[in-house]
């Protein structure tokens, strides 16, 4: 890979991604959707449905599920069962390729596969929800970006707490100056050490033994794009988050959820600086897994009449000092994130802000909360991205549109590269996707692809 990525096409400042993002509407059907559906249904196909494509497909089940794939049938098993009269594909090639009635498609694959999966559902003309994070590498997420916002469908990211309640508040009660100038904000996630599956394993080294492959699994199929190892299922069907070639780390993993809010109330946009701090980092788990413990710290630049910020995240249950406002016998939860402004505070959990709280408790019940000014969500996160395939190009965006998600995708993922340079301030180029300083971190920016993967 060369050691300089330039995007396609420039870039529009992450700032404004914010806006579109912001614009999720109820819904109100306008036209009728697949060619042999009932009136206003949406024709769907579900990729890499054993997992968590299970619940996003659940809040797909009034439209038409007509198509799944999944490259292990063992896995997939029950999802196919509750969906007899869809078809059954191992490849997600040959299903788009046979599928043409297919409207919209869910990607919920492991992290390693979304971006090449998500562009050839581009390719073939498709709507798509795929899971967070939206890819694999930078350049993964800076490409599809730019492809979606070529095209003519509606995406959506699953980072379900886009759509809550609580992370409308939020940006609200910031624009409402209800703790003043912002300038700090810190952010925590237990996992890997307390995230089931990840709390025995974050430390392992490359299992040495080669079990065979399950007959139900096509194990050529899950690596996908990335180097051929033997299969072992210390990767797959669980803990394939804790491998630097399959998944993103804790961070990735839940920063998608967990920064959001911060990331969007302030309009974060890309980072100047990043840096890092790391456990564990011996020779023989460094070219494999993730730390079990990690600290990064972000610098953001101003942004308009808004003063910089410095983000810090802590994972592998690290925590932030505990703020004066806090009472004495309250707690922060296990993972979630304090907003730190000139007049005070804020707390909330994980996925959108839920438990959304200013601090102490006494300033939270003086608060006269004001106006609601941003749209609701009316029909949770699958429902908002359904209700944008129905509108089309007429429509808004859904509340986490790739426009918007692969912002938040490349921030999360610049710290995961952080994380693994360990030690050094990495002075990011958002404009020529490349870092200033480091020619290291720029070679991790991607990955070279297997023969035969394409982006």
């Amino acid at each position: 890979m060369k050691k300089q990525l330039k995007p396609a096409m420039p870039r529009r400042e992450f700032a404004k991604c914010s806006t579109l993002a912001a614009l999720s509407f109820q819904f109100i059907p306008s036209r009728v959707l697949g060619s042999d559906a009932p009136s206003n249904k949406l024709n769907i196909a579900g990729i890499g449905v054993g997992g968590m494509g299970t619940s996003n497909l659940h809040a797909c089940e009034n439209e038409n599920i007509i198509a799944l794939c999944d490259i292990d049938s063992g896995y997939a098993a029950k999802v196919f069962a509750r969906y007899p009269k869809a078809r059954i594909y191992r490849d997600y090639r040959l299903m788009l390729e046979r599928e043409k009635d297919v409207d919209a498609v869910i990607i919920a694959t492991p992290d390693h596969t979304h971006a090449v999966i998500t562009m050839a559902a581009l390719d073939a003309g498709k709507h798509i929800y795929c899971q967070k994070p939206l890819t694999h590498t930078v350049y993964e997420a800076r490409r599809i970006t730019e492809a979606a916002r070529r095209s003519k469908f509606q995406t959506q990211m699953g980072n379900q707490g886009h759509s809550s309640e609580e992370i409308r508040q939020l940006k609200e009660w910031l624009a409402d100056g209800a703790i003043g100038i912002v300038k700090e904000v810190h952010a925590w996630t237990d996992r890997p050490v307390g995230g089931d599956p990840w709390s025995t394993f974050a430390v392992q080294a490359m299992p040495k033994d080669t079990p065979s492959v399950p007959d139900t699994l096509d194990w050529n199929l899950w690596l996908g794009p990335v180097p051929y190892r033997p299969y072992h299922p210390d990767y797959h069907p669980l803990k394939w988050r804790a491998w630097l070639d399959f998944g993103t780390g804790a961070l990735g993993d839940m920063g998608c959820h967990i920064l959001d809010p911060a990331f969007w109330a302030l309009d974060l946009g890309a980072p100047q600086t990043i840096q890092a701090t790391s456990t564990h980092w011996e020779a023989d788990v460094s070219a494999q897994t993730f730390p079990r413990a990690s600290i990064v710290r972000y610098q953001f630049p101003a942004r308009g009449n808004r003063p910089p910020v410095q983000l810090t995240w802590y994972d592998g249950r690290l925590m932030p000092p505990i703020p004066a406002e806090l009472e004495a016998d309250r707690k922060l939860p296990t993972s979630g994130a304090l907003i730190i402004g000139e007049k005070g505070a804020i707390v909330h959990g994980s996925h959108g802000a839920a438990g959304l709280r200013l601090i102490p408790e006494a300033r939270m019940a003086e608060y006269k909360r004001p106006e609601k000014t941003i749209p609701r969500v009316a029909n949770g996160h699958e429902g908002d991205w359904l209700r944008a395939c129905k509108e089309s190009a007429g429509g808004a965006p859904a509340s986490s549109s790739f426009e918007y998600g692969g912002a938040l995708t490349e921030m999360v993922l610049l710290g995961m590269i952080a994380i693994r340079v360990k030690n050094q301030i990495l002075e990011w180029d958002s404009v020529n996707l490349r870092f200033k300083n480091n020619d290291e971190a720029n070679e991790l920016l991607h990955i070279k692809y297997r023969d035969g993967w394409k982006l």
